[in-house]
């Protein structure tokens, strides 16, 4: 029955061979740092997390509008043609002919207020009697201030939508930041056990070149008469079961394989299908102490996601203050200050009796008008208030409690999430310690087993042993160094996860973002 089942495995290992060659699969060495890059320029959810922060930059942009000033032209043209309806003025059609043109600018003021200067230019001409000026040339020069001074003041609200803008850029940032370090992590991480499944698949197939040896030899030595059958028995099942063992540490390396492509987003190009990652790192101990305050202290300074709880909890409160500026009420102040300039053709009436027909005066100029309008020769100005108050504000009594509580739940949860930051950290620390005297202890394992396995070798040879125990032996020494190099793993992968509970992922890999 054992023999049947050594020649089904052999058969099913001269398959496996078979299709292997026939794939004609070719080996890639590729070192942890190759990967990282790799994974950074061609994964696809940093490709697809790195235009975030482009789409919250130019909502920035978008906001910053609202205060760049604005340019205004206006020109217009009238003619107006009625019947006149009184004697003095003249008989027949009243012809009014116009033609103005204004250009003004406007810029929103950092406190809520709006800024207009206005620059207006006026013709006029009709058939009407009694005309000082006709033609005549109008221009005035325009200054208006509206500033509120209770609901809508303040820098802070007039800039809300930038500000919140701008955490939201932040937010982005970070976001990414933390889909980087996530990232890496995880590469450090697929890296690491796929250094391990072919480590570990070269210590299995030792043991198996081991166990052939000494079922030779033992062949041998039965042939001879210097050894009982029932010893080949025995080598022959723990080459079978190591023959097995080898096709599922096989398939744990293809597994692995698999999942570090999927990370370097080579799942999808064809040809990489046919290739065989081989990593060209071995992990290695070097001594890494950092002490929980340290490593607590560091992530509370660099996690790229509390950094987001923060930019997140600053828009909560500039959301709230602007609520609550919501609530008072409207009182606007506006201030104008205006200079008009005439000219034109001039007419003089006698002021004894205006009746007689006019002198004809200076005829006067577009531009005496505009200068007229510059020398600011007329005191013109108003001043005043509007006051408006609201009655039964239920939305901004609700807008005003959902931002409160909303603020609130945010700061809860920033406090919640510093807890668990500890927690991570902690825990990472301690995976550290532990880690790192893992590696000591495995590897004094694995020097004894070896000790024991050459005691025991020695001792089958003076005929002081079976093949039971020195293949035993062989399974423990292959079983102590598959230990010890899942501590050296396990040890570089709690250092890449300090880095990663800490924040300084990006920091430690010279990262650039």
């Amino acid at each position: 029955m054992i023999k049947e089942r050594i020649s089904a495995v052999f058969l099913v290992l001269a398959l496996l061979s078979g299709f292997a060659l026939g794939q004609e699969k070719k080996d890639v060495s590729l070192t942890l740092e190759d990967s990282i890059v790799q994974a950074l320029r061609n994964n696809l959810n940093v490709a697809v997390e790195v235009l975030t922060p482009e789409l919250a930059s130019a909502s920035v942009s978008r906001a910053r509008q609202f205060f760049m000033p604005t340019f205004q032209v206006d020109l217009t043209g009238n003619r107006m043609e009625q019947l006149s309806t009184w004697s003095l003025q003249g008989s027949g059609k009243y012809i009014t002919k116009t033609t103005g043109s204004t250009a003004s600018i406007a810029q929103q003021m950092p406190f809520g207020g709006n800024f207009t200067a206005s620059l207006s230019y006026d013709y006029q001409k009709n058939n009407q009697l009694f005309q000082s000026y006709n033609p005549s040339f109008t221009s005035r020069l325009n200054f208006a201030l509206t500033q509120p001074l209770l609901r809508n003041f303040g820098w802070s609200i007039s800039r809300r939508e930038i500000i919140v803008a701008l955490n939201s850029l932040d937010v982005s940032r970070n976001q990414f930041k933390t889909v980087l370090i996530n990232l890496v992590y995880s590469v450090e991480t697929a890296y690491w056990n796929l250094v391990y499944s072919v480590e570990n698949l070269k210590t299995l197939q030792q043991a198996l070149q081991s166990g052939r040896d000494l079922l030779a030899k033992t062949k041998k030595e039965v042939e001879v008469g210097t050894k009982a059958p029932i010893e080949v028995l025995n080598a022959e099942a723990t080459v079978a079961r190591r023959e097995a063992d080898i096709l599922q540490a096989e398939a744990v390396v293809k597994r692995s394989q698999d999942q570090l492509k999927t990370l370097l987003n080579q799942g999808g190009d064809p040809s990489a299908k046919g290739q065989n990652l081989r990593p060209a790192d071995t992990p290695s101990f070097k001594p890494f102490a950092i002490t929980l305050d340290e490593a607590f202290e560091k992530a509370m300074a660099r996690r790229p996601d509390l950094e987001v709880a923060k930019s997140t909890i600053e828009t909560k409160r500039i959301n709230f203050r602007y609520a609550k500026n919501q609530l008072l009420p409207q009182l606007d102040l506006q201030l104008v200050k205006a200079s008009p300039g005439i000219s034109g053709q001039q007419y003089i009436y006698d002021p004894a009796n205006p009746f007689l027909p006019p002198t004809v005066g200076d005829p006067g100029s577009a531009t005496q008008a505009f200068k007229d309008t510059f020398r600011f020769l007329y005191n013109n100005w108003t001043a005043g208030l509007t006051l408006t108050i609201p009655f039964g504000d239920i939305v901004g009594r609700a807008n005003y409690t959902y931002a409160r509580l909303d603020l609130e739940q945010t700061q809860a949860r920033l406090k919640n999430q510093e807890q668990q930051i500890y927690l991570e950290v902690s825990d990472a620390v301690l995976t550290l310690e532990t880690a790192a005297k893992s590696v000591d202890a495995y590897r004094i394992a694995r020097e004894l087993a070896a000790r024991q396995l050459e005691a025991e070798m020695k001792k089958l040879a003076v005929g002081m042993s079976t093949n039971y125990f020195v293949l035993t032996y062989q399974d423990a020494l292959a079983s102590a160094r598959s230990m010890e190099l899942r501590a050296l793993v396990d040890y570089n992968v709690a250092v890449a996860n300090i880095a990663k509970v800490t924040g300084s992922t990006l920091e430690t890999r010279n990262i650039t973002f």
